[in-house]
């Protein structure tokens, strides 16, 4: 094996390191940490990016990846993690360390500002410490699209989907804000000719749903051996395959928020966990990227357990977690709540029929905002539109409107398309999953979840960055990446069944 090859992995497993390290003073951040202690936060964040910076921009780096690449002698899986390597360095070197830091700075600045206008409601409260990330971001963005040959947008896409761009993008999303409106309407029709179904009697006392939505995330695999389950303001998946840090919200009025927060969670922690052990923190052995993340956590989420199947054996245990009684608990009953859609303002609690059009939204206004179309100071106003456009639906406040999401107060711009296209491969993967391996139908139905995670770790988990998005979606599926199983999905679910 080429030495400049071995020195690349010693230094990347070093890096990776580093990023682990942020990760969990950002998990404590989230959910530990006092407010009075941002400021002094910020600046260790920022201090170790900055050191993770410095190492990824080591000139002696860039010569060691031309060394590899021109010694040869790799096998496919060194190929990839050479290639996976390289795609970092360019990232990392676009952007001075400066930038690097303020950019560090504003945002947990910013996403400390932003809890408390979200729980207020006042967007103004936000709007200078907004503006500052939203400038920096551009900065970021141009930096990397200079190097990377594309525009702003693109730039930052490629961050969290590799490879991804707007001119892929814009036909998926436009196709089904047009197919929405009639399916939609078709929907609530159907929806209305039915009996409402029953919502069980509260109050859901925070200590039983803790008890439920643990023992629900272990049945999907989550091992709490070396896991946690907090709360946060918004919920996340974090940690390290071995020490996964999940969290969710409650709502004593409704128990299933912090559940299907929860399995969503789940999902995406369970990819990490079953990511190559081989390849651990070299940048091969990492998700790729967020398409594929969402997806597994919307396949458990929104496939498996908002399914007749998952619920018919979930009621029972919800039923008994809160000693309830009567028709409310039946499975049908549930099966019907869970699949209820309604035009509501909330994009984590939206129903699967719906949540494209909350993430179409904040795509189209994360695009003009970059490009400078929209002020910050009318985005309020172009969020109450967007939604009455696209949902028939005008938010009452800003904190169920423009402030309900972390992620632009946080930095992350050119994530959200992601969310979709996510749901997206999950029906696809899904619908493969369930013809390839039949038990896994019969397992979900008894609350085992092993078959399905057997099927998932060798075609997806297993692969981590082995190969792209869409490569990774046609080797597991047999076919390429598209629409046409979500619809398919979507129709047989709410019009057919």
């Amino acid at each position: 094996m080429p030495k400049a090859y071995i020195e690349l992995e010693d230094r990347f497993r070093r890096t990776a390191l580093l990023g682990e390290s942020i990760g969990m003073l950002s998990w404590d951040q989230s959910v530990m940490m006092p407010e009075g202690g941002a400021n002094a936060r910020g600046e260790q964040i920022a201090a170790l990016a900055v050191i993770r910076h410095s190492m990824m921009t080591d000139p002696v780096l860039g010569e060691l990846l031309v060394d590899a690449a021109d010694s040869g002698g790799l096998d496919n899986w060194q190929q990839a993690n050479l290639h996976e390597m390289q795609r970092q360095w360019v990232h990392t070197t676009a952007v001075p360390s400066d930038l690097v830091e303020a950019m560090s700075m504003a945002s947990t600045n910013c996403e400390t500002v932003w809890r408390s206008a979200r729980r207020d409601s006042d967007f103004d409260l936000v709007m200078p410490s907004f503006a500052e990330v939203l400038n920096l971001t551009r900065q970021v963005g141009e930096a990397k699209a200079a190097v990377l040959e594309c525009d702003l947008y693109d730039a930052l896409l490629d961050v969290f989907e590799p490879d991804g761009r707007r001119s892929d993008i814009d036909p998926i999303f436009d196709s089904y804000a047009q197919f929405l409106p009639d399916f939609l309407d078709d929907v609530l029709s159907r929806q209305a000719c039915r009996p409402e179904p029953k919502i069980p009697p509260g109050p859901f006392p925070v200590a039983a749903q803790r008890k439920l939505v643990r023992f629900m995330s272990e049945a999907v695999g989550l091992n709490f051996e070396t896991a946690r389950l907090d709360e946060s303001l918004h919920p996340f998946s974090g940690g390290i395959p071995e020490d996964s840090r999940i969290t969710t919200r409650y709502d004593e009025s409704d128990f299933t928020l912090a559940l299907m927060g929860v399995l969503h969670e789940s999902g995406h922690a369970m990819y990490e966990r079953a990511r190559p052990l081989a390849w651990r923190r070299q940048p091969v052995g990492e998700a790729r990227g967020m398409t594929i993340h969402e997806s597994q956590s919307l396949l458990v989420e929104m496939q498996v357990c908002r399914s007749r199947g998952f619920l018919g054996w979930a009621a029972p245990v919800m039923r008994d977690a809160f000693q309830g009684a009567g028709d409310e608990w039946q499975p049908e009953n549930l099966y019907r709540l869970a699949t209820h859609v309604s035009r509501g303002f909330i994009r984590v609690d939206a129903d699967e029929v719906t949540y494209p059009a909350h993430v179409i939204l904040r795509y189209r206004l994360e695009s003009a905002m970059l490009a400078g179309d929209l002020a910050i100071a009318d985005l309020p106003g172009a969020w109450n539109d967007g939604m009455l456009e696209l949902l028939g639906a005008t938010p009452p406040n800003d904190r169920l409107g423009c402030l309900q999401d972390i992620h632009w107060y946080d930095g992350a711009w050119g994530y959200f398309p992601t969310y979709t296209l996510g749901a997206m491969a999950a029906a696809q993967i899904f619908a493969t999953a369930e013809e390839a391996a039949p038990e896994i139908t019969s397992g979900i139905s008894r609350g085992d979840f092993g078959p399905l995670m057997a099927w998932l770790g060798k075609n997806v988990h297993g692969k981590g960055s082995l190969l792209s998005t869409s490569g990774l979606i046609e080797h597991a599926t047999g076919r390429p990446f598209g629409d046409a199983h979500f619809k398919a999905h979507l129709r047989a679910r709410y019009l057919e069944d």
